[in-house]
């Protein structure tokens, strides 16, 4: 994505942040491997670290994966080529074994070849022994139905899933706790109803998954990789997914939080990780201060996540070696959790999300003027909703002229990935200069704000006349004319809702993966 410059001076006095001294760019090579083409796992992680100043070795796009595999072969030769040249490796485990976070979900490859590639990723110590390696990968997700899949997972899981699903979380019951007379019952009424050769088709790529990964775990406890960290995708409190993770929590028992973590989340794990490269490189412990709105706060267990997420969080700051402070006064950044009172949250683009105040939206916007107008520098983790913003926060937030005096805002997709992102990035974010934080701003207010709880809404509700139920998910031929309404759509949001700035009336917006969910938008320098 072109790099845009953003001058402070026009977003008005009001939008100003508080004066404040910048770390000067630091030296430092950091070879990335991402876990897919998107543009929250490419360019808009890697962005920070190289606005402060680090060279990021990135793949080209054409090796990673998207719905379909990318080139393992290929990224792991390029990874051995460009190793020698790094301080320090982010690498998506997914990425250089199945050829992708789908992939990992789909592939055929059988033990041998994992084992293989598996082993490979133990060789980027050997490459350069200098070089500390960072890496991330998922546990198989369990989606709660075929629709939930987004089309991800096999085939047969548009029409299985949700008897899958369910299967699958007596087992982790039977196996944690025991089973009722009735849950008996319907567990034998589930295995009869999923034919054998697909039940058996998905367990046995689990099977093959959970063994990499605790190949993986050892070396972290070996030393082999300085940090791994598996995230639990897609998660449910009972589930395929939850069981693997209780017993892979029982085998790295005796390895150090420190080198290893697992939680939920995966989306999130490459800025945090970068944010940890940097961190490690310039010898930094950022302070961090968290807080939530009024209700449950950190208590609560969000959408498709099995932990409170005061628990991701905590896992959130070790990862990114950063260090919780009671005192916001202490802080390097305060992040502001915004959880729905009751513990309930939405979805972005439900037709609820009319910007009206269901979350006590004003009273977390004066929360965070509070500390903004104290000269805290404050990062925003939007949760009340999965998949996008809630509108009434976003509007008190602009009606109190807020948006660009703060320091990072995420509220993308699930509540683990816009937390871990607002995290990782808001630490780098205050080491930045004025005009390079709100660049960044902006990617997440248009993407975040402006597409997926606006201008994806519309859109979608306009697809839905031509009454094909595949369009959502599979643009195809309305690829072309859709770009063209998003684009012109999300250049009128950021007209009416943001500050003028350089080139945001001829953005351009594309599908990465040629359908709804995901956007790529690009702002021309000029």
């Amino acid at each position: 994505m072109a790099v845009v410059a953003i001058e402070i001076g026009m977003l008005g006095n009001t939008e100003a942040r508080s004066a404040k001294d910048t770390k000067p760019a630091h030296g430092g090579t950091i070879l990335f491997v991402p876990q897919d083409d998107r543009p929250t796992s490419y360019e808009q992680s890697a962005a920070a670290a190289q606005k402060l100043g680090y060279t990021v070795l990135m793949p080209p796009k054409t090796m990673l994966g998207g719905l379909e595999a990318g080139e393992p072969d290929a990224l792991w030769e390029w990874a051995e080529a460009r190793a020698g040249e790094a301080d320090a490796a982010v690498v998506s485990t997914d990425s250089l074994i199945y050829g992708g976070l789908v992939a990992s979900r789909k592939h055929e490859l059988s033990e041998e070849e994992l084992a293989e590639r598996v082993d490979r990723i133990a060789r980027l110590k050997q490459l350069n022994p200098k070089m500390k390696v960072y890496a991330f990968g998922s546990l198989m997700r369990t989606p709660a139905s075929g629709p939930a899949s987004g089309g991800e997972e096999p085939d047969y899981y548009m029409t299985y899933g949700a008897q899958i699903f369910r299967r699958s979380g007596l087992l982790d019951k039977k196996d944690a706790s025991g089973l009722s007379y009735g849950e008996q019952q319907e567990l034998v009424s589930l295995t009869d109803a999923v034919p054998s050769e697909v039940w058996n088709d998905w367990m046995g790529r689990r099977e093959k998954n959970f063994v990499a990964n605790e190949q993986l775990i050892d070396f972290a406890r070996k030393g082999t990789l300085d940090v791994f960290v598996l995230g639990k995708d897609d998660n449910a409190p009972l589930s395929a997914t939850h069981m693997e993770s209780r017993k892979l929590a029982e085998a790295a028992a005796d390895v150090r939080p420190a080198h290893f973590q697992m939680l939920a989340g995966i989306d999130e794990f490459s800025m945090l990780l970068l944010a940890r490269a940097v961190n490690d490189l310039s010898h930094t412990v950022p302070f961090v201060n968290v807080q939530y709105n009024w209700g449950v706060g950190g208590a609560m267990v969000p959408d498709y996540s099995d932990e409170t997420i005061a628990d991701s969080i905590k896992s959130d700051l070790l990862i990114a070696g950063a260090v919780a402070v009671p005192d916001a006064a202490k802080a390097d950044l305060v992040l502001l959790v915004n959880t729905p009172p009751d513990g309930h949250m939405g979805c972005g683009n439900w037709a609820d999300n009319d910007g009206t105040d269901r979350y006590d939206a004003a009273s977390f916007a004066q929360f965070a003027q509070g500390f903004v107008d104290a000269g805290h520098r404050v990062a925003i983790a939007d949760i009340t909703r999965t998949n996008g913003a809630d509108n009434a926060l976003m509007n008190a937030l602009r009606d109190r002229a807020l948006l660009f005096r703060l320091y990072g805002y995420a509220g993308w997709n699930t509540a683990t990935n816009s937390v871990g992102f607002a995290l990782g990035q808001g630490m780098l974010n205050v080491r930045l200069p004025d005009a390079d934080v709100d660049r960044l701003l902006l990617d997440r207010y248009l993407d975040d704000w402006g597409y997926q709880s606006n201008v994806r809404t519309q859109v979608t509700e306009q697809l839905s006349w031509l009454q094909d139920t595949n369009v959502y998910l599979n643009l195809g031929r309305y690829e072309a004319a859709t770009q063209l309404r998003v684009t012109r759509l999300l250049r009128q949001f950021a007209a009416q809702n943001l500050p003028p700035m350089p080139g945001v009336d001829h953005l351009d917006f594309y599908f990465p993966w040629h359908r709804m969910f995901i956007g790529g938008i690009v702002v021309p320098e000029k």
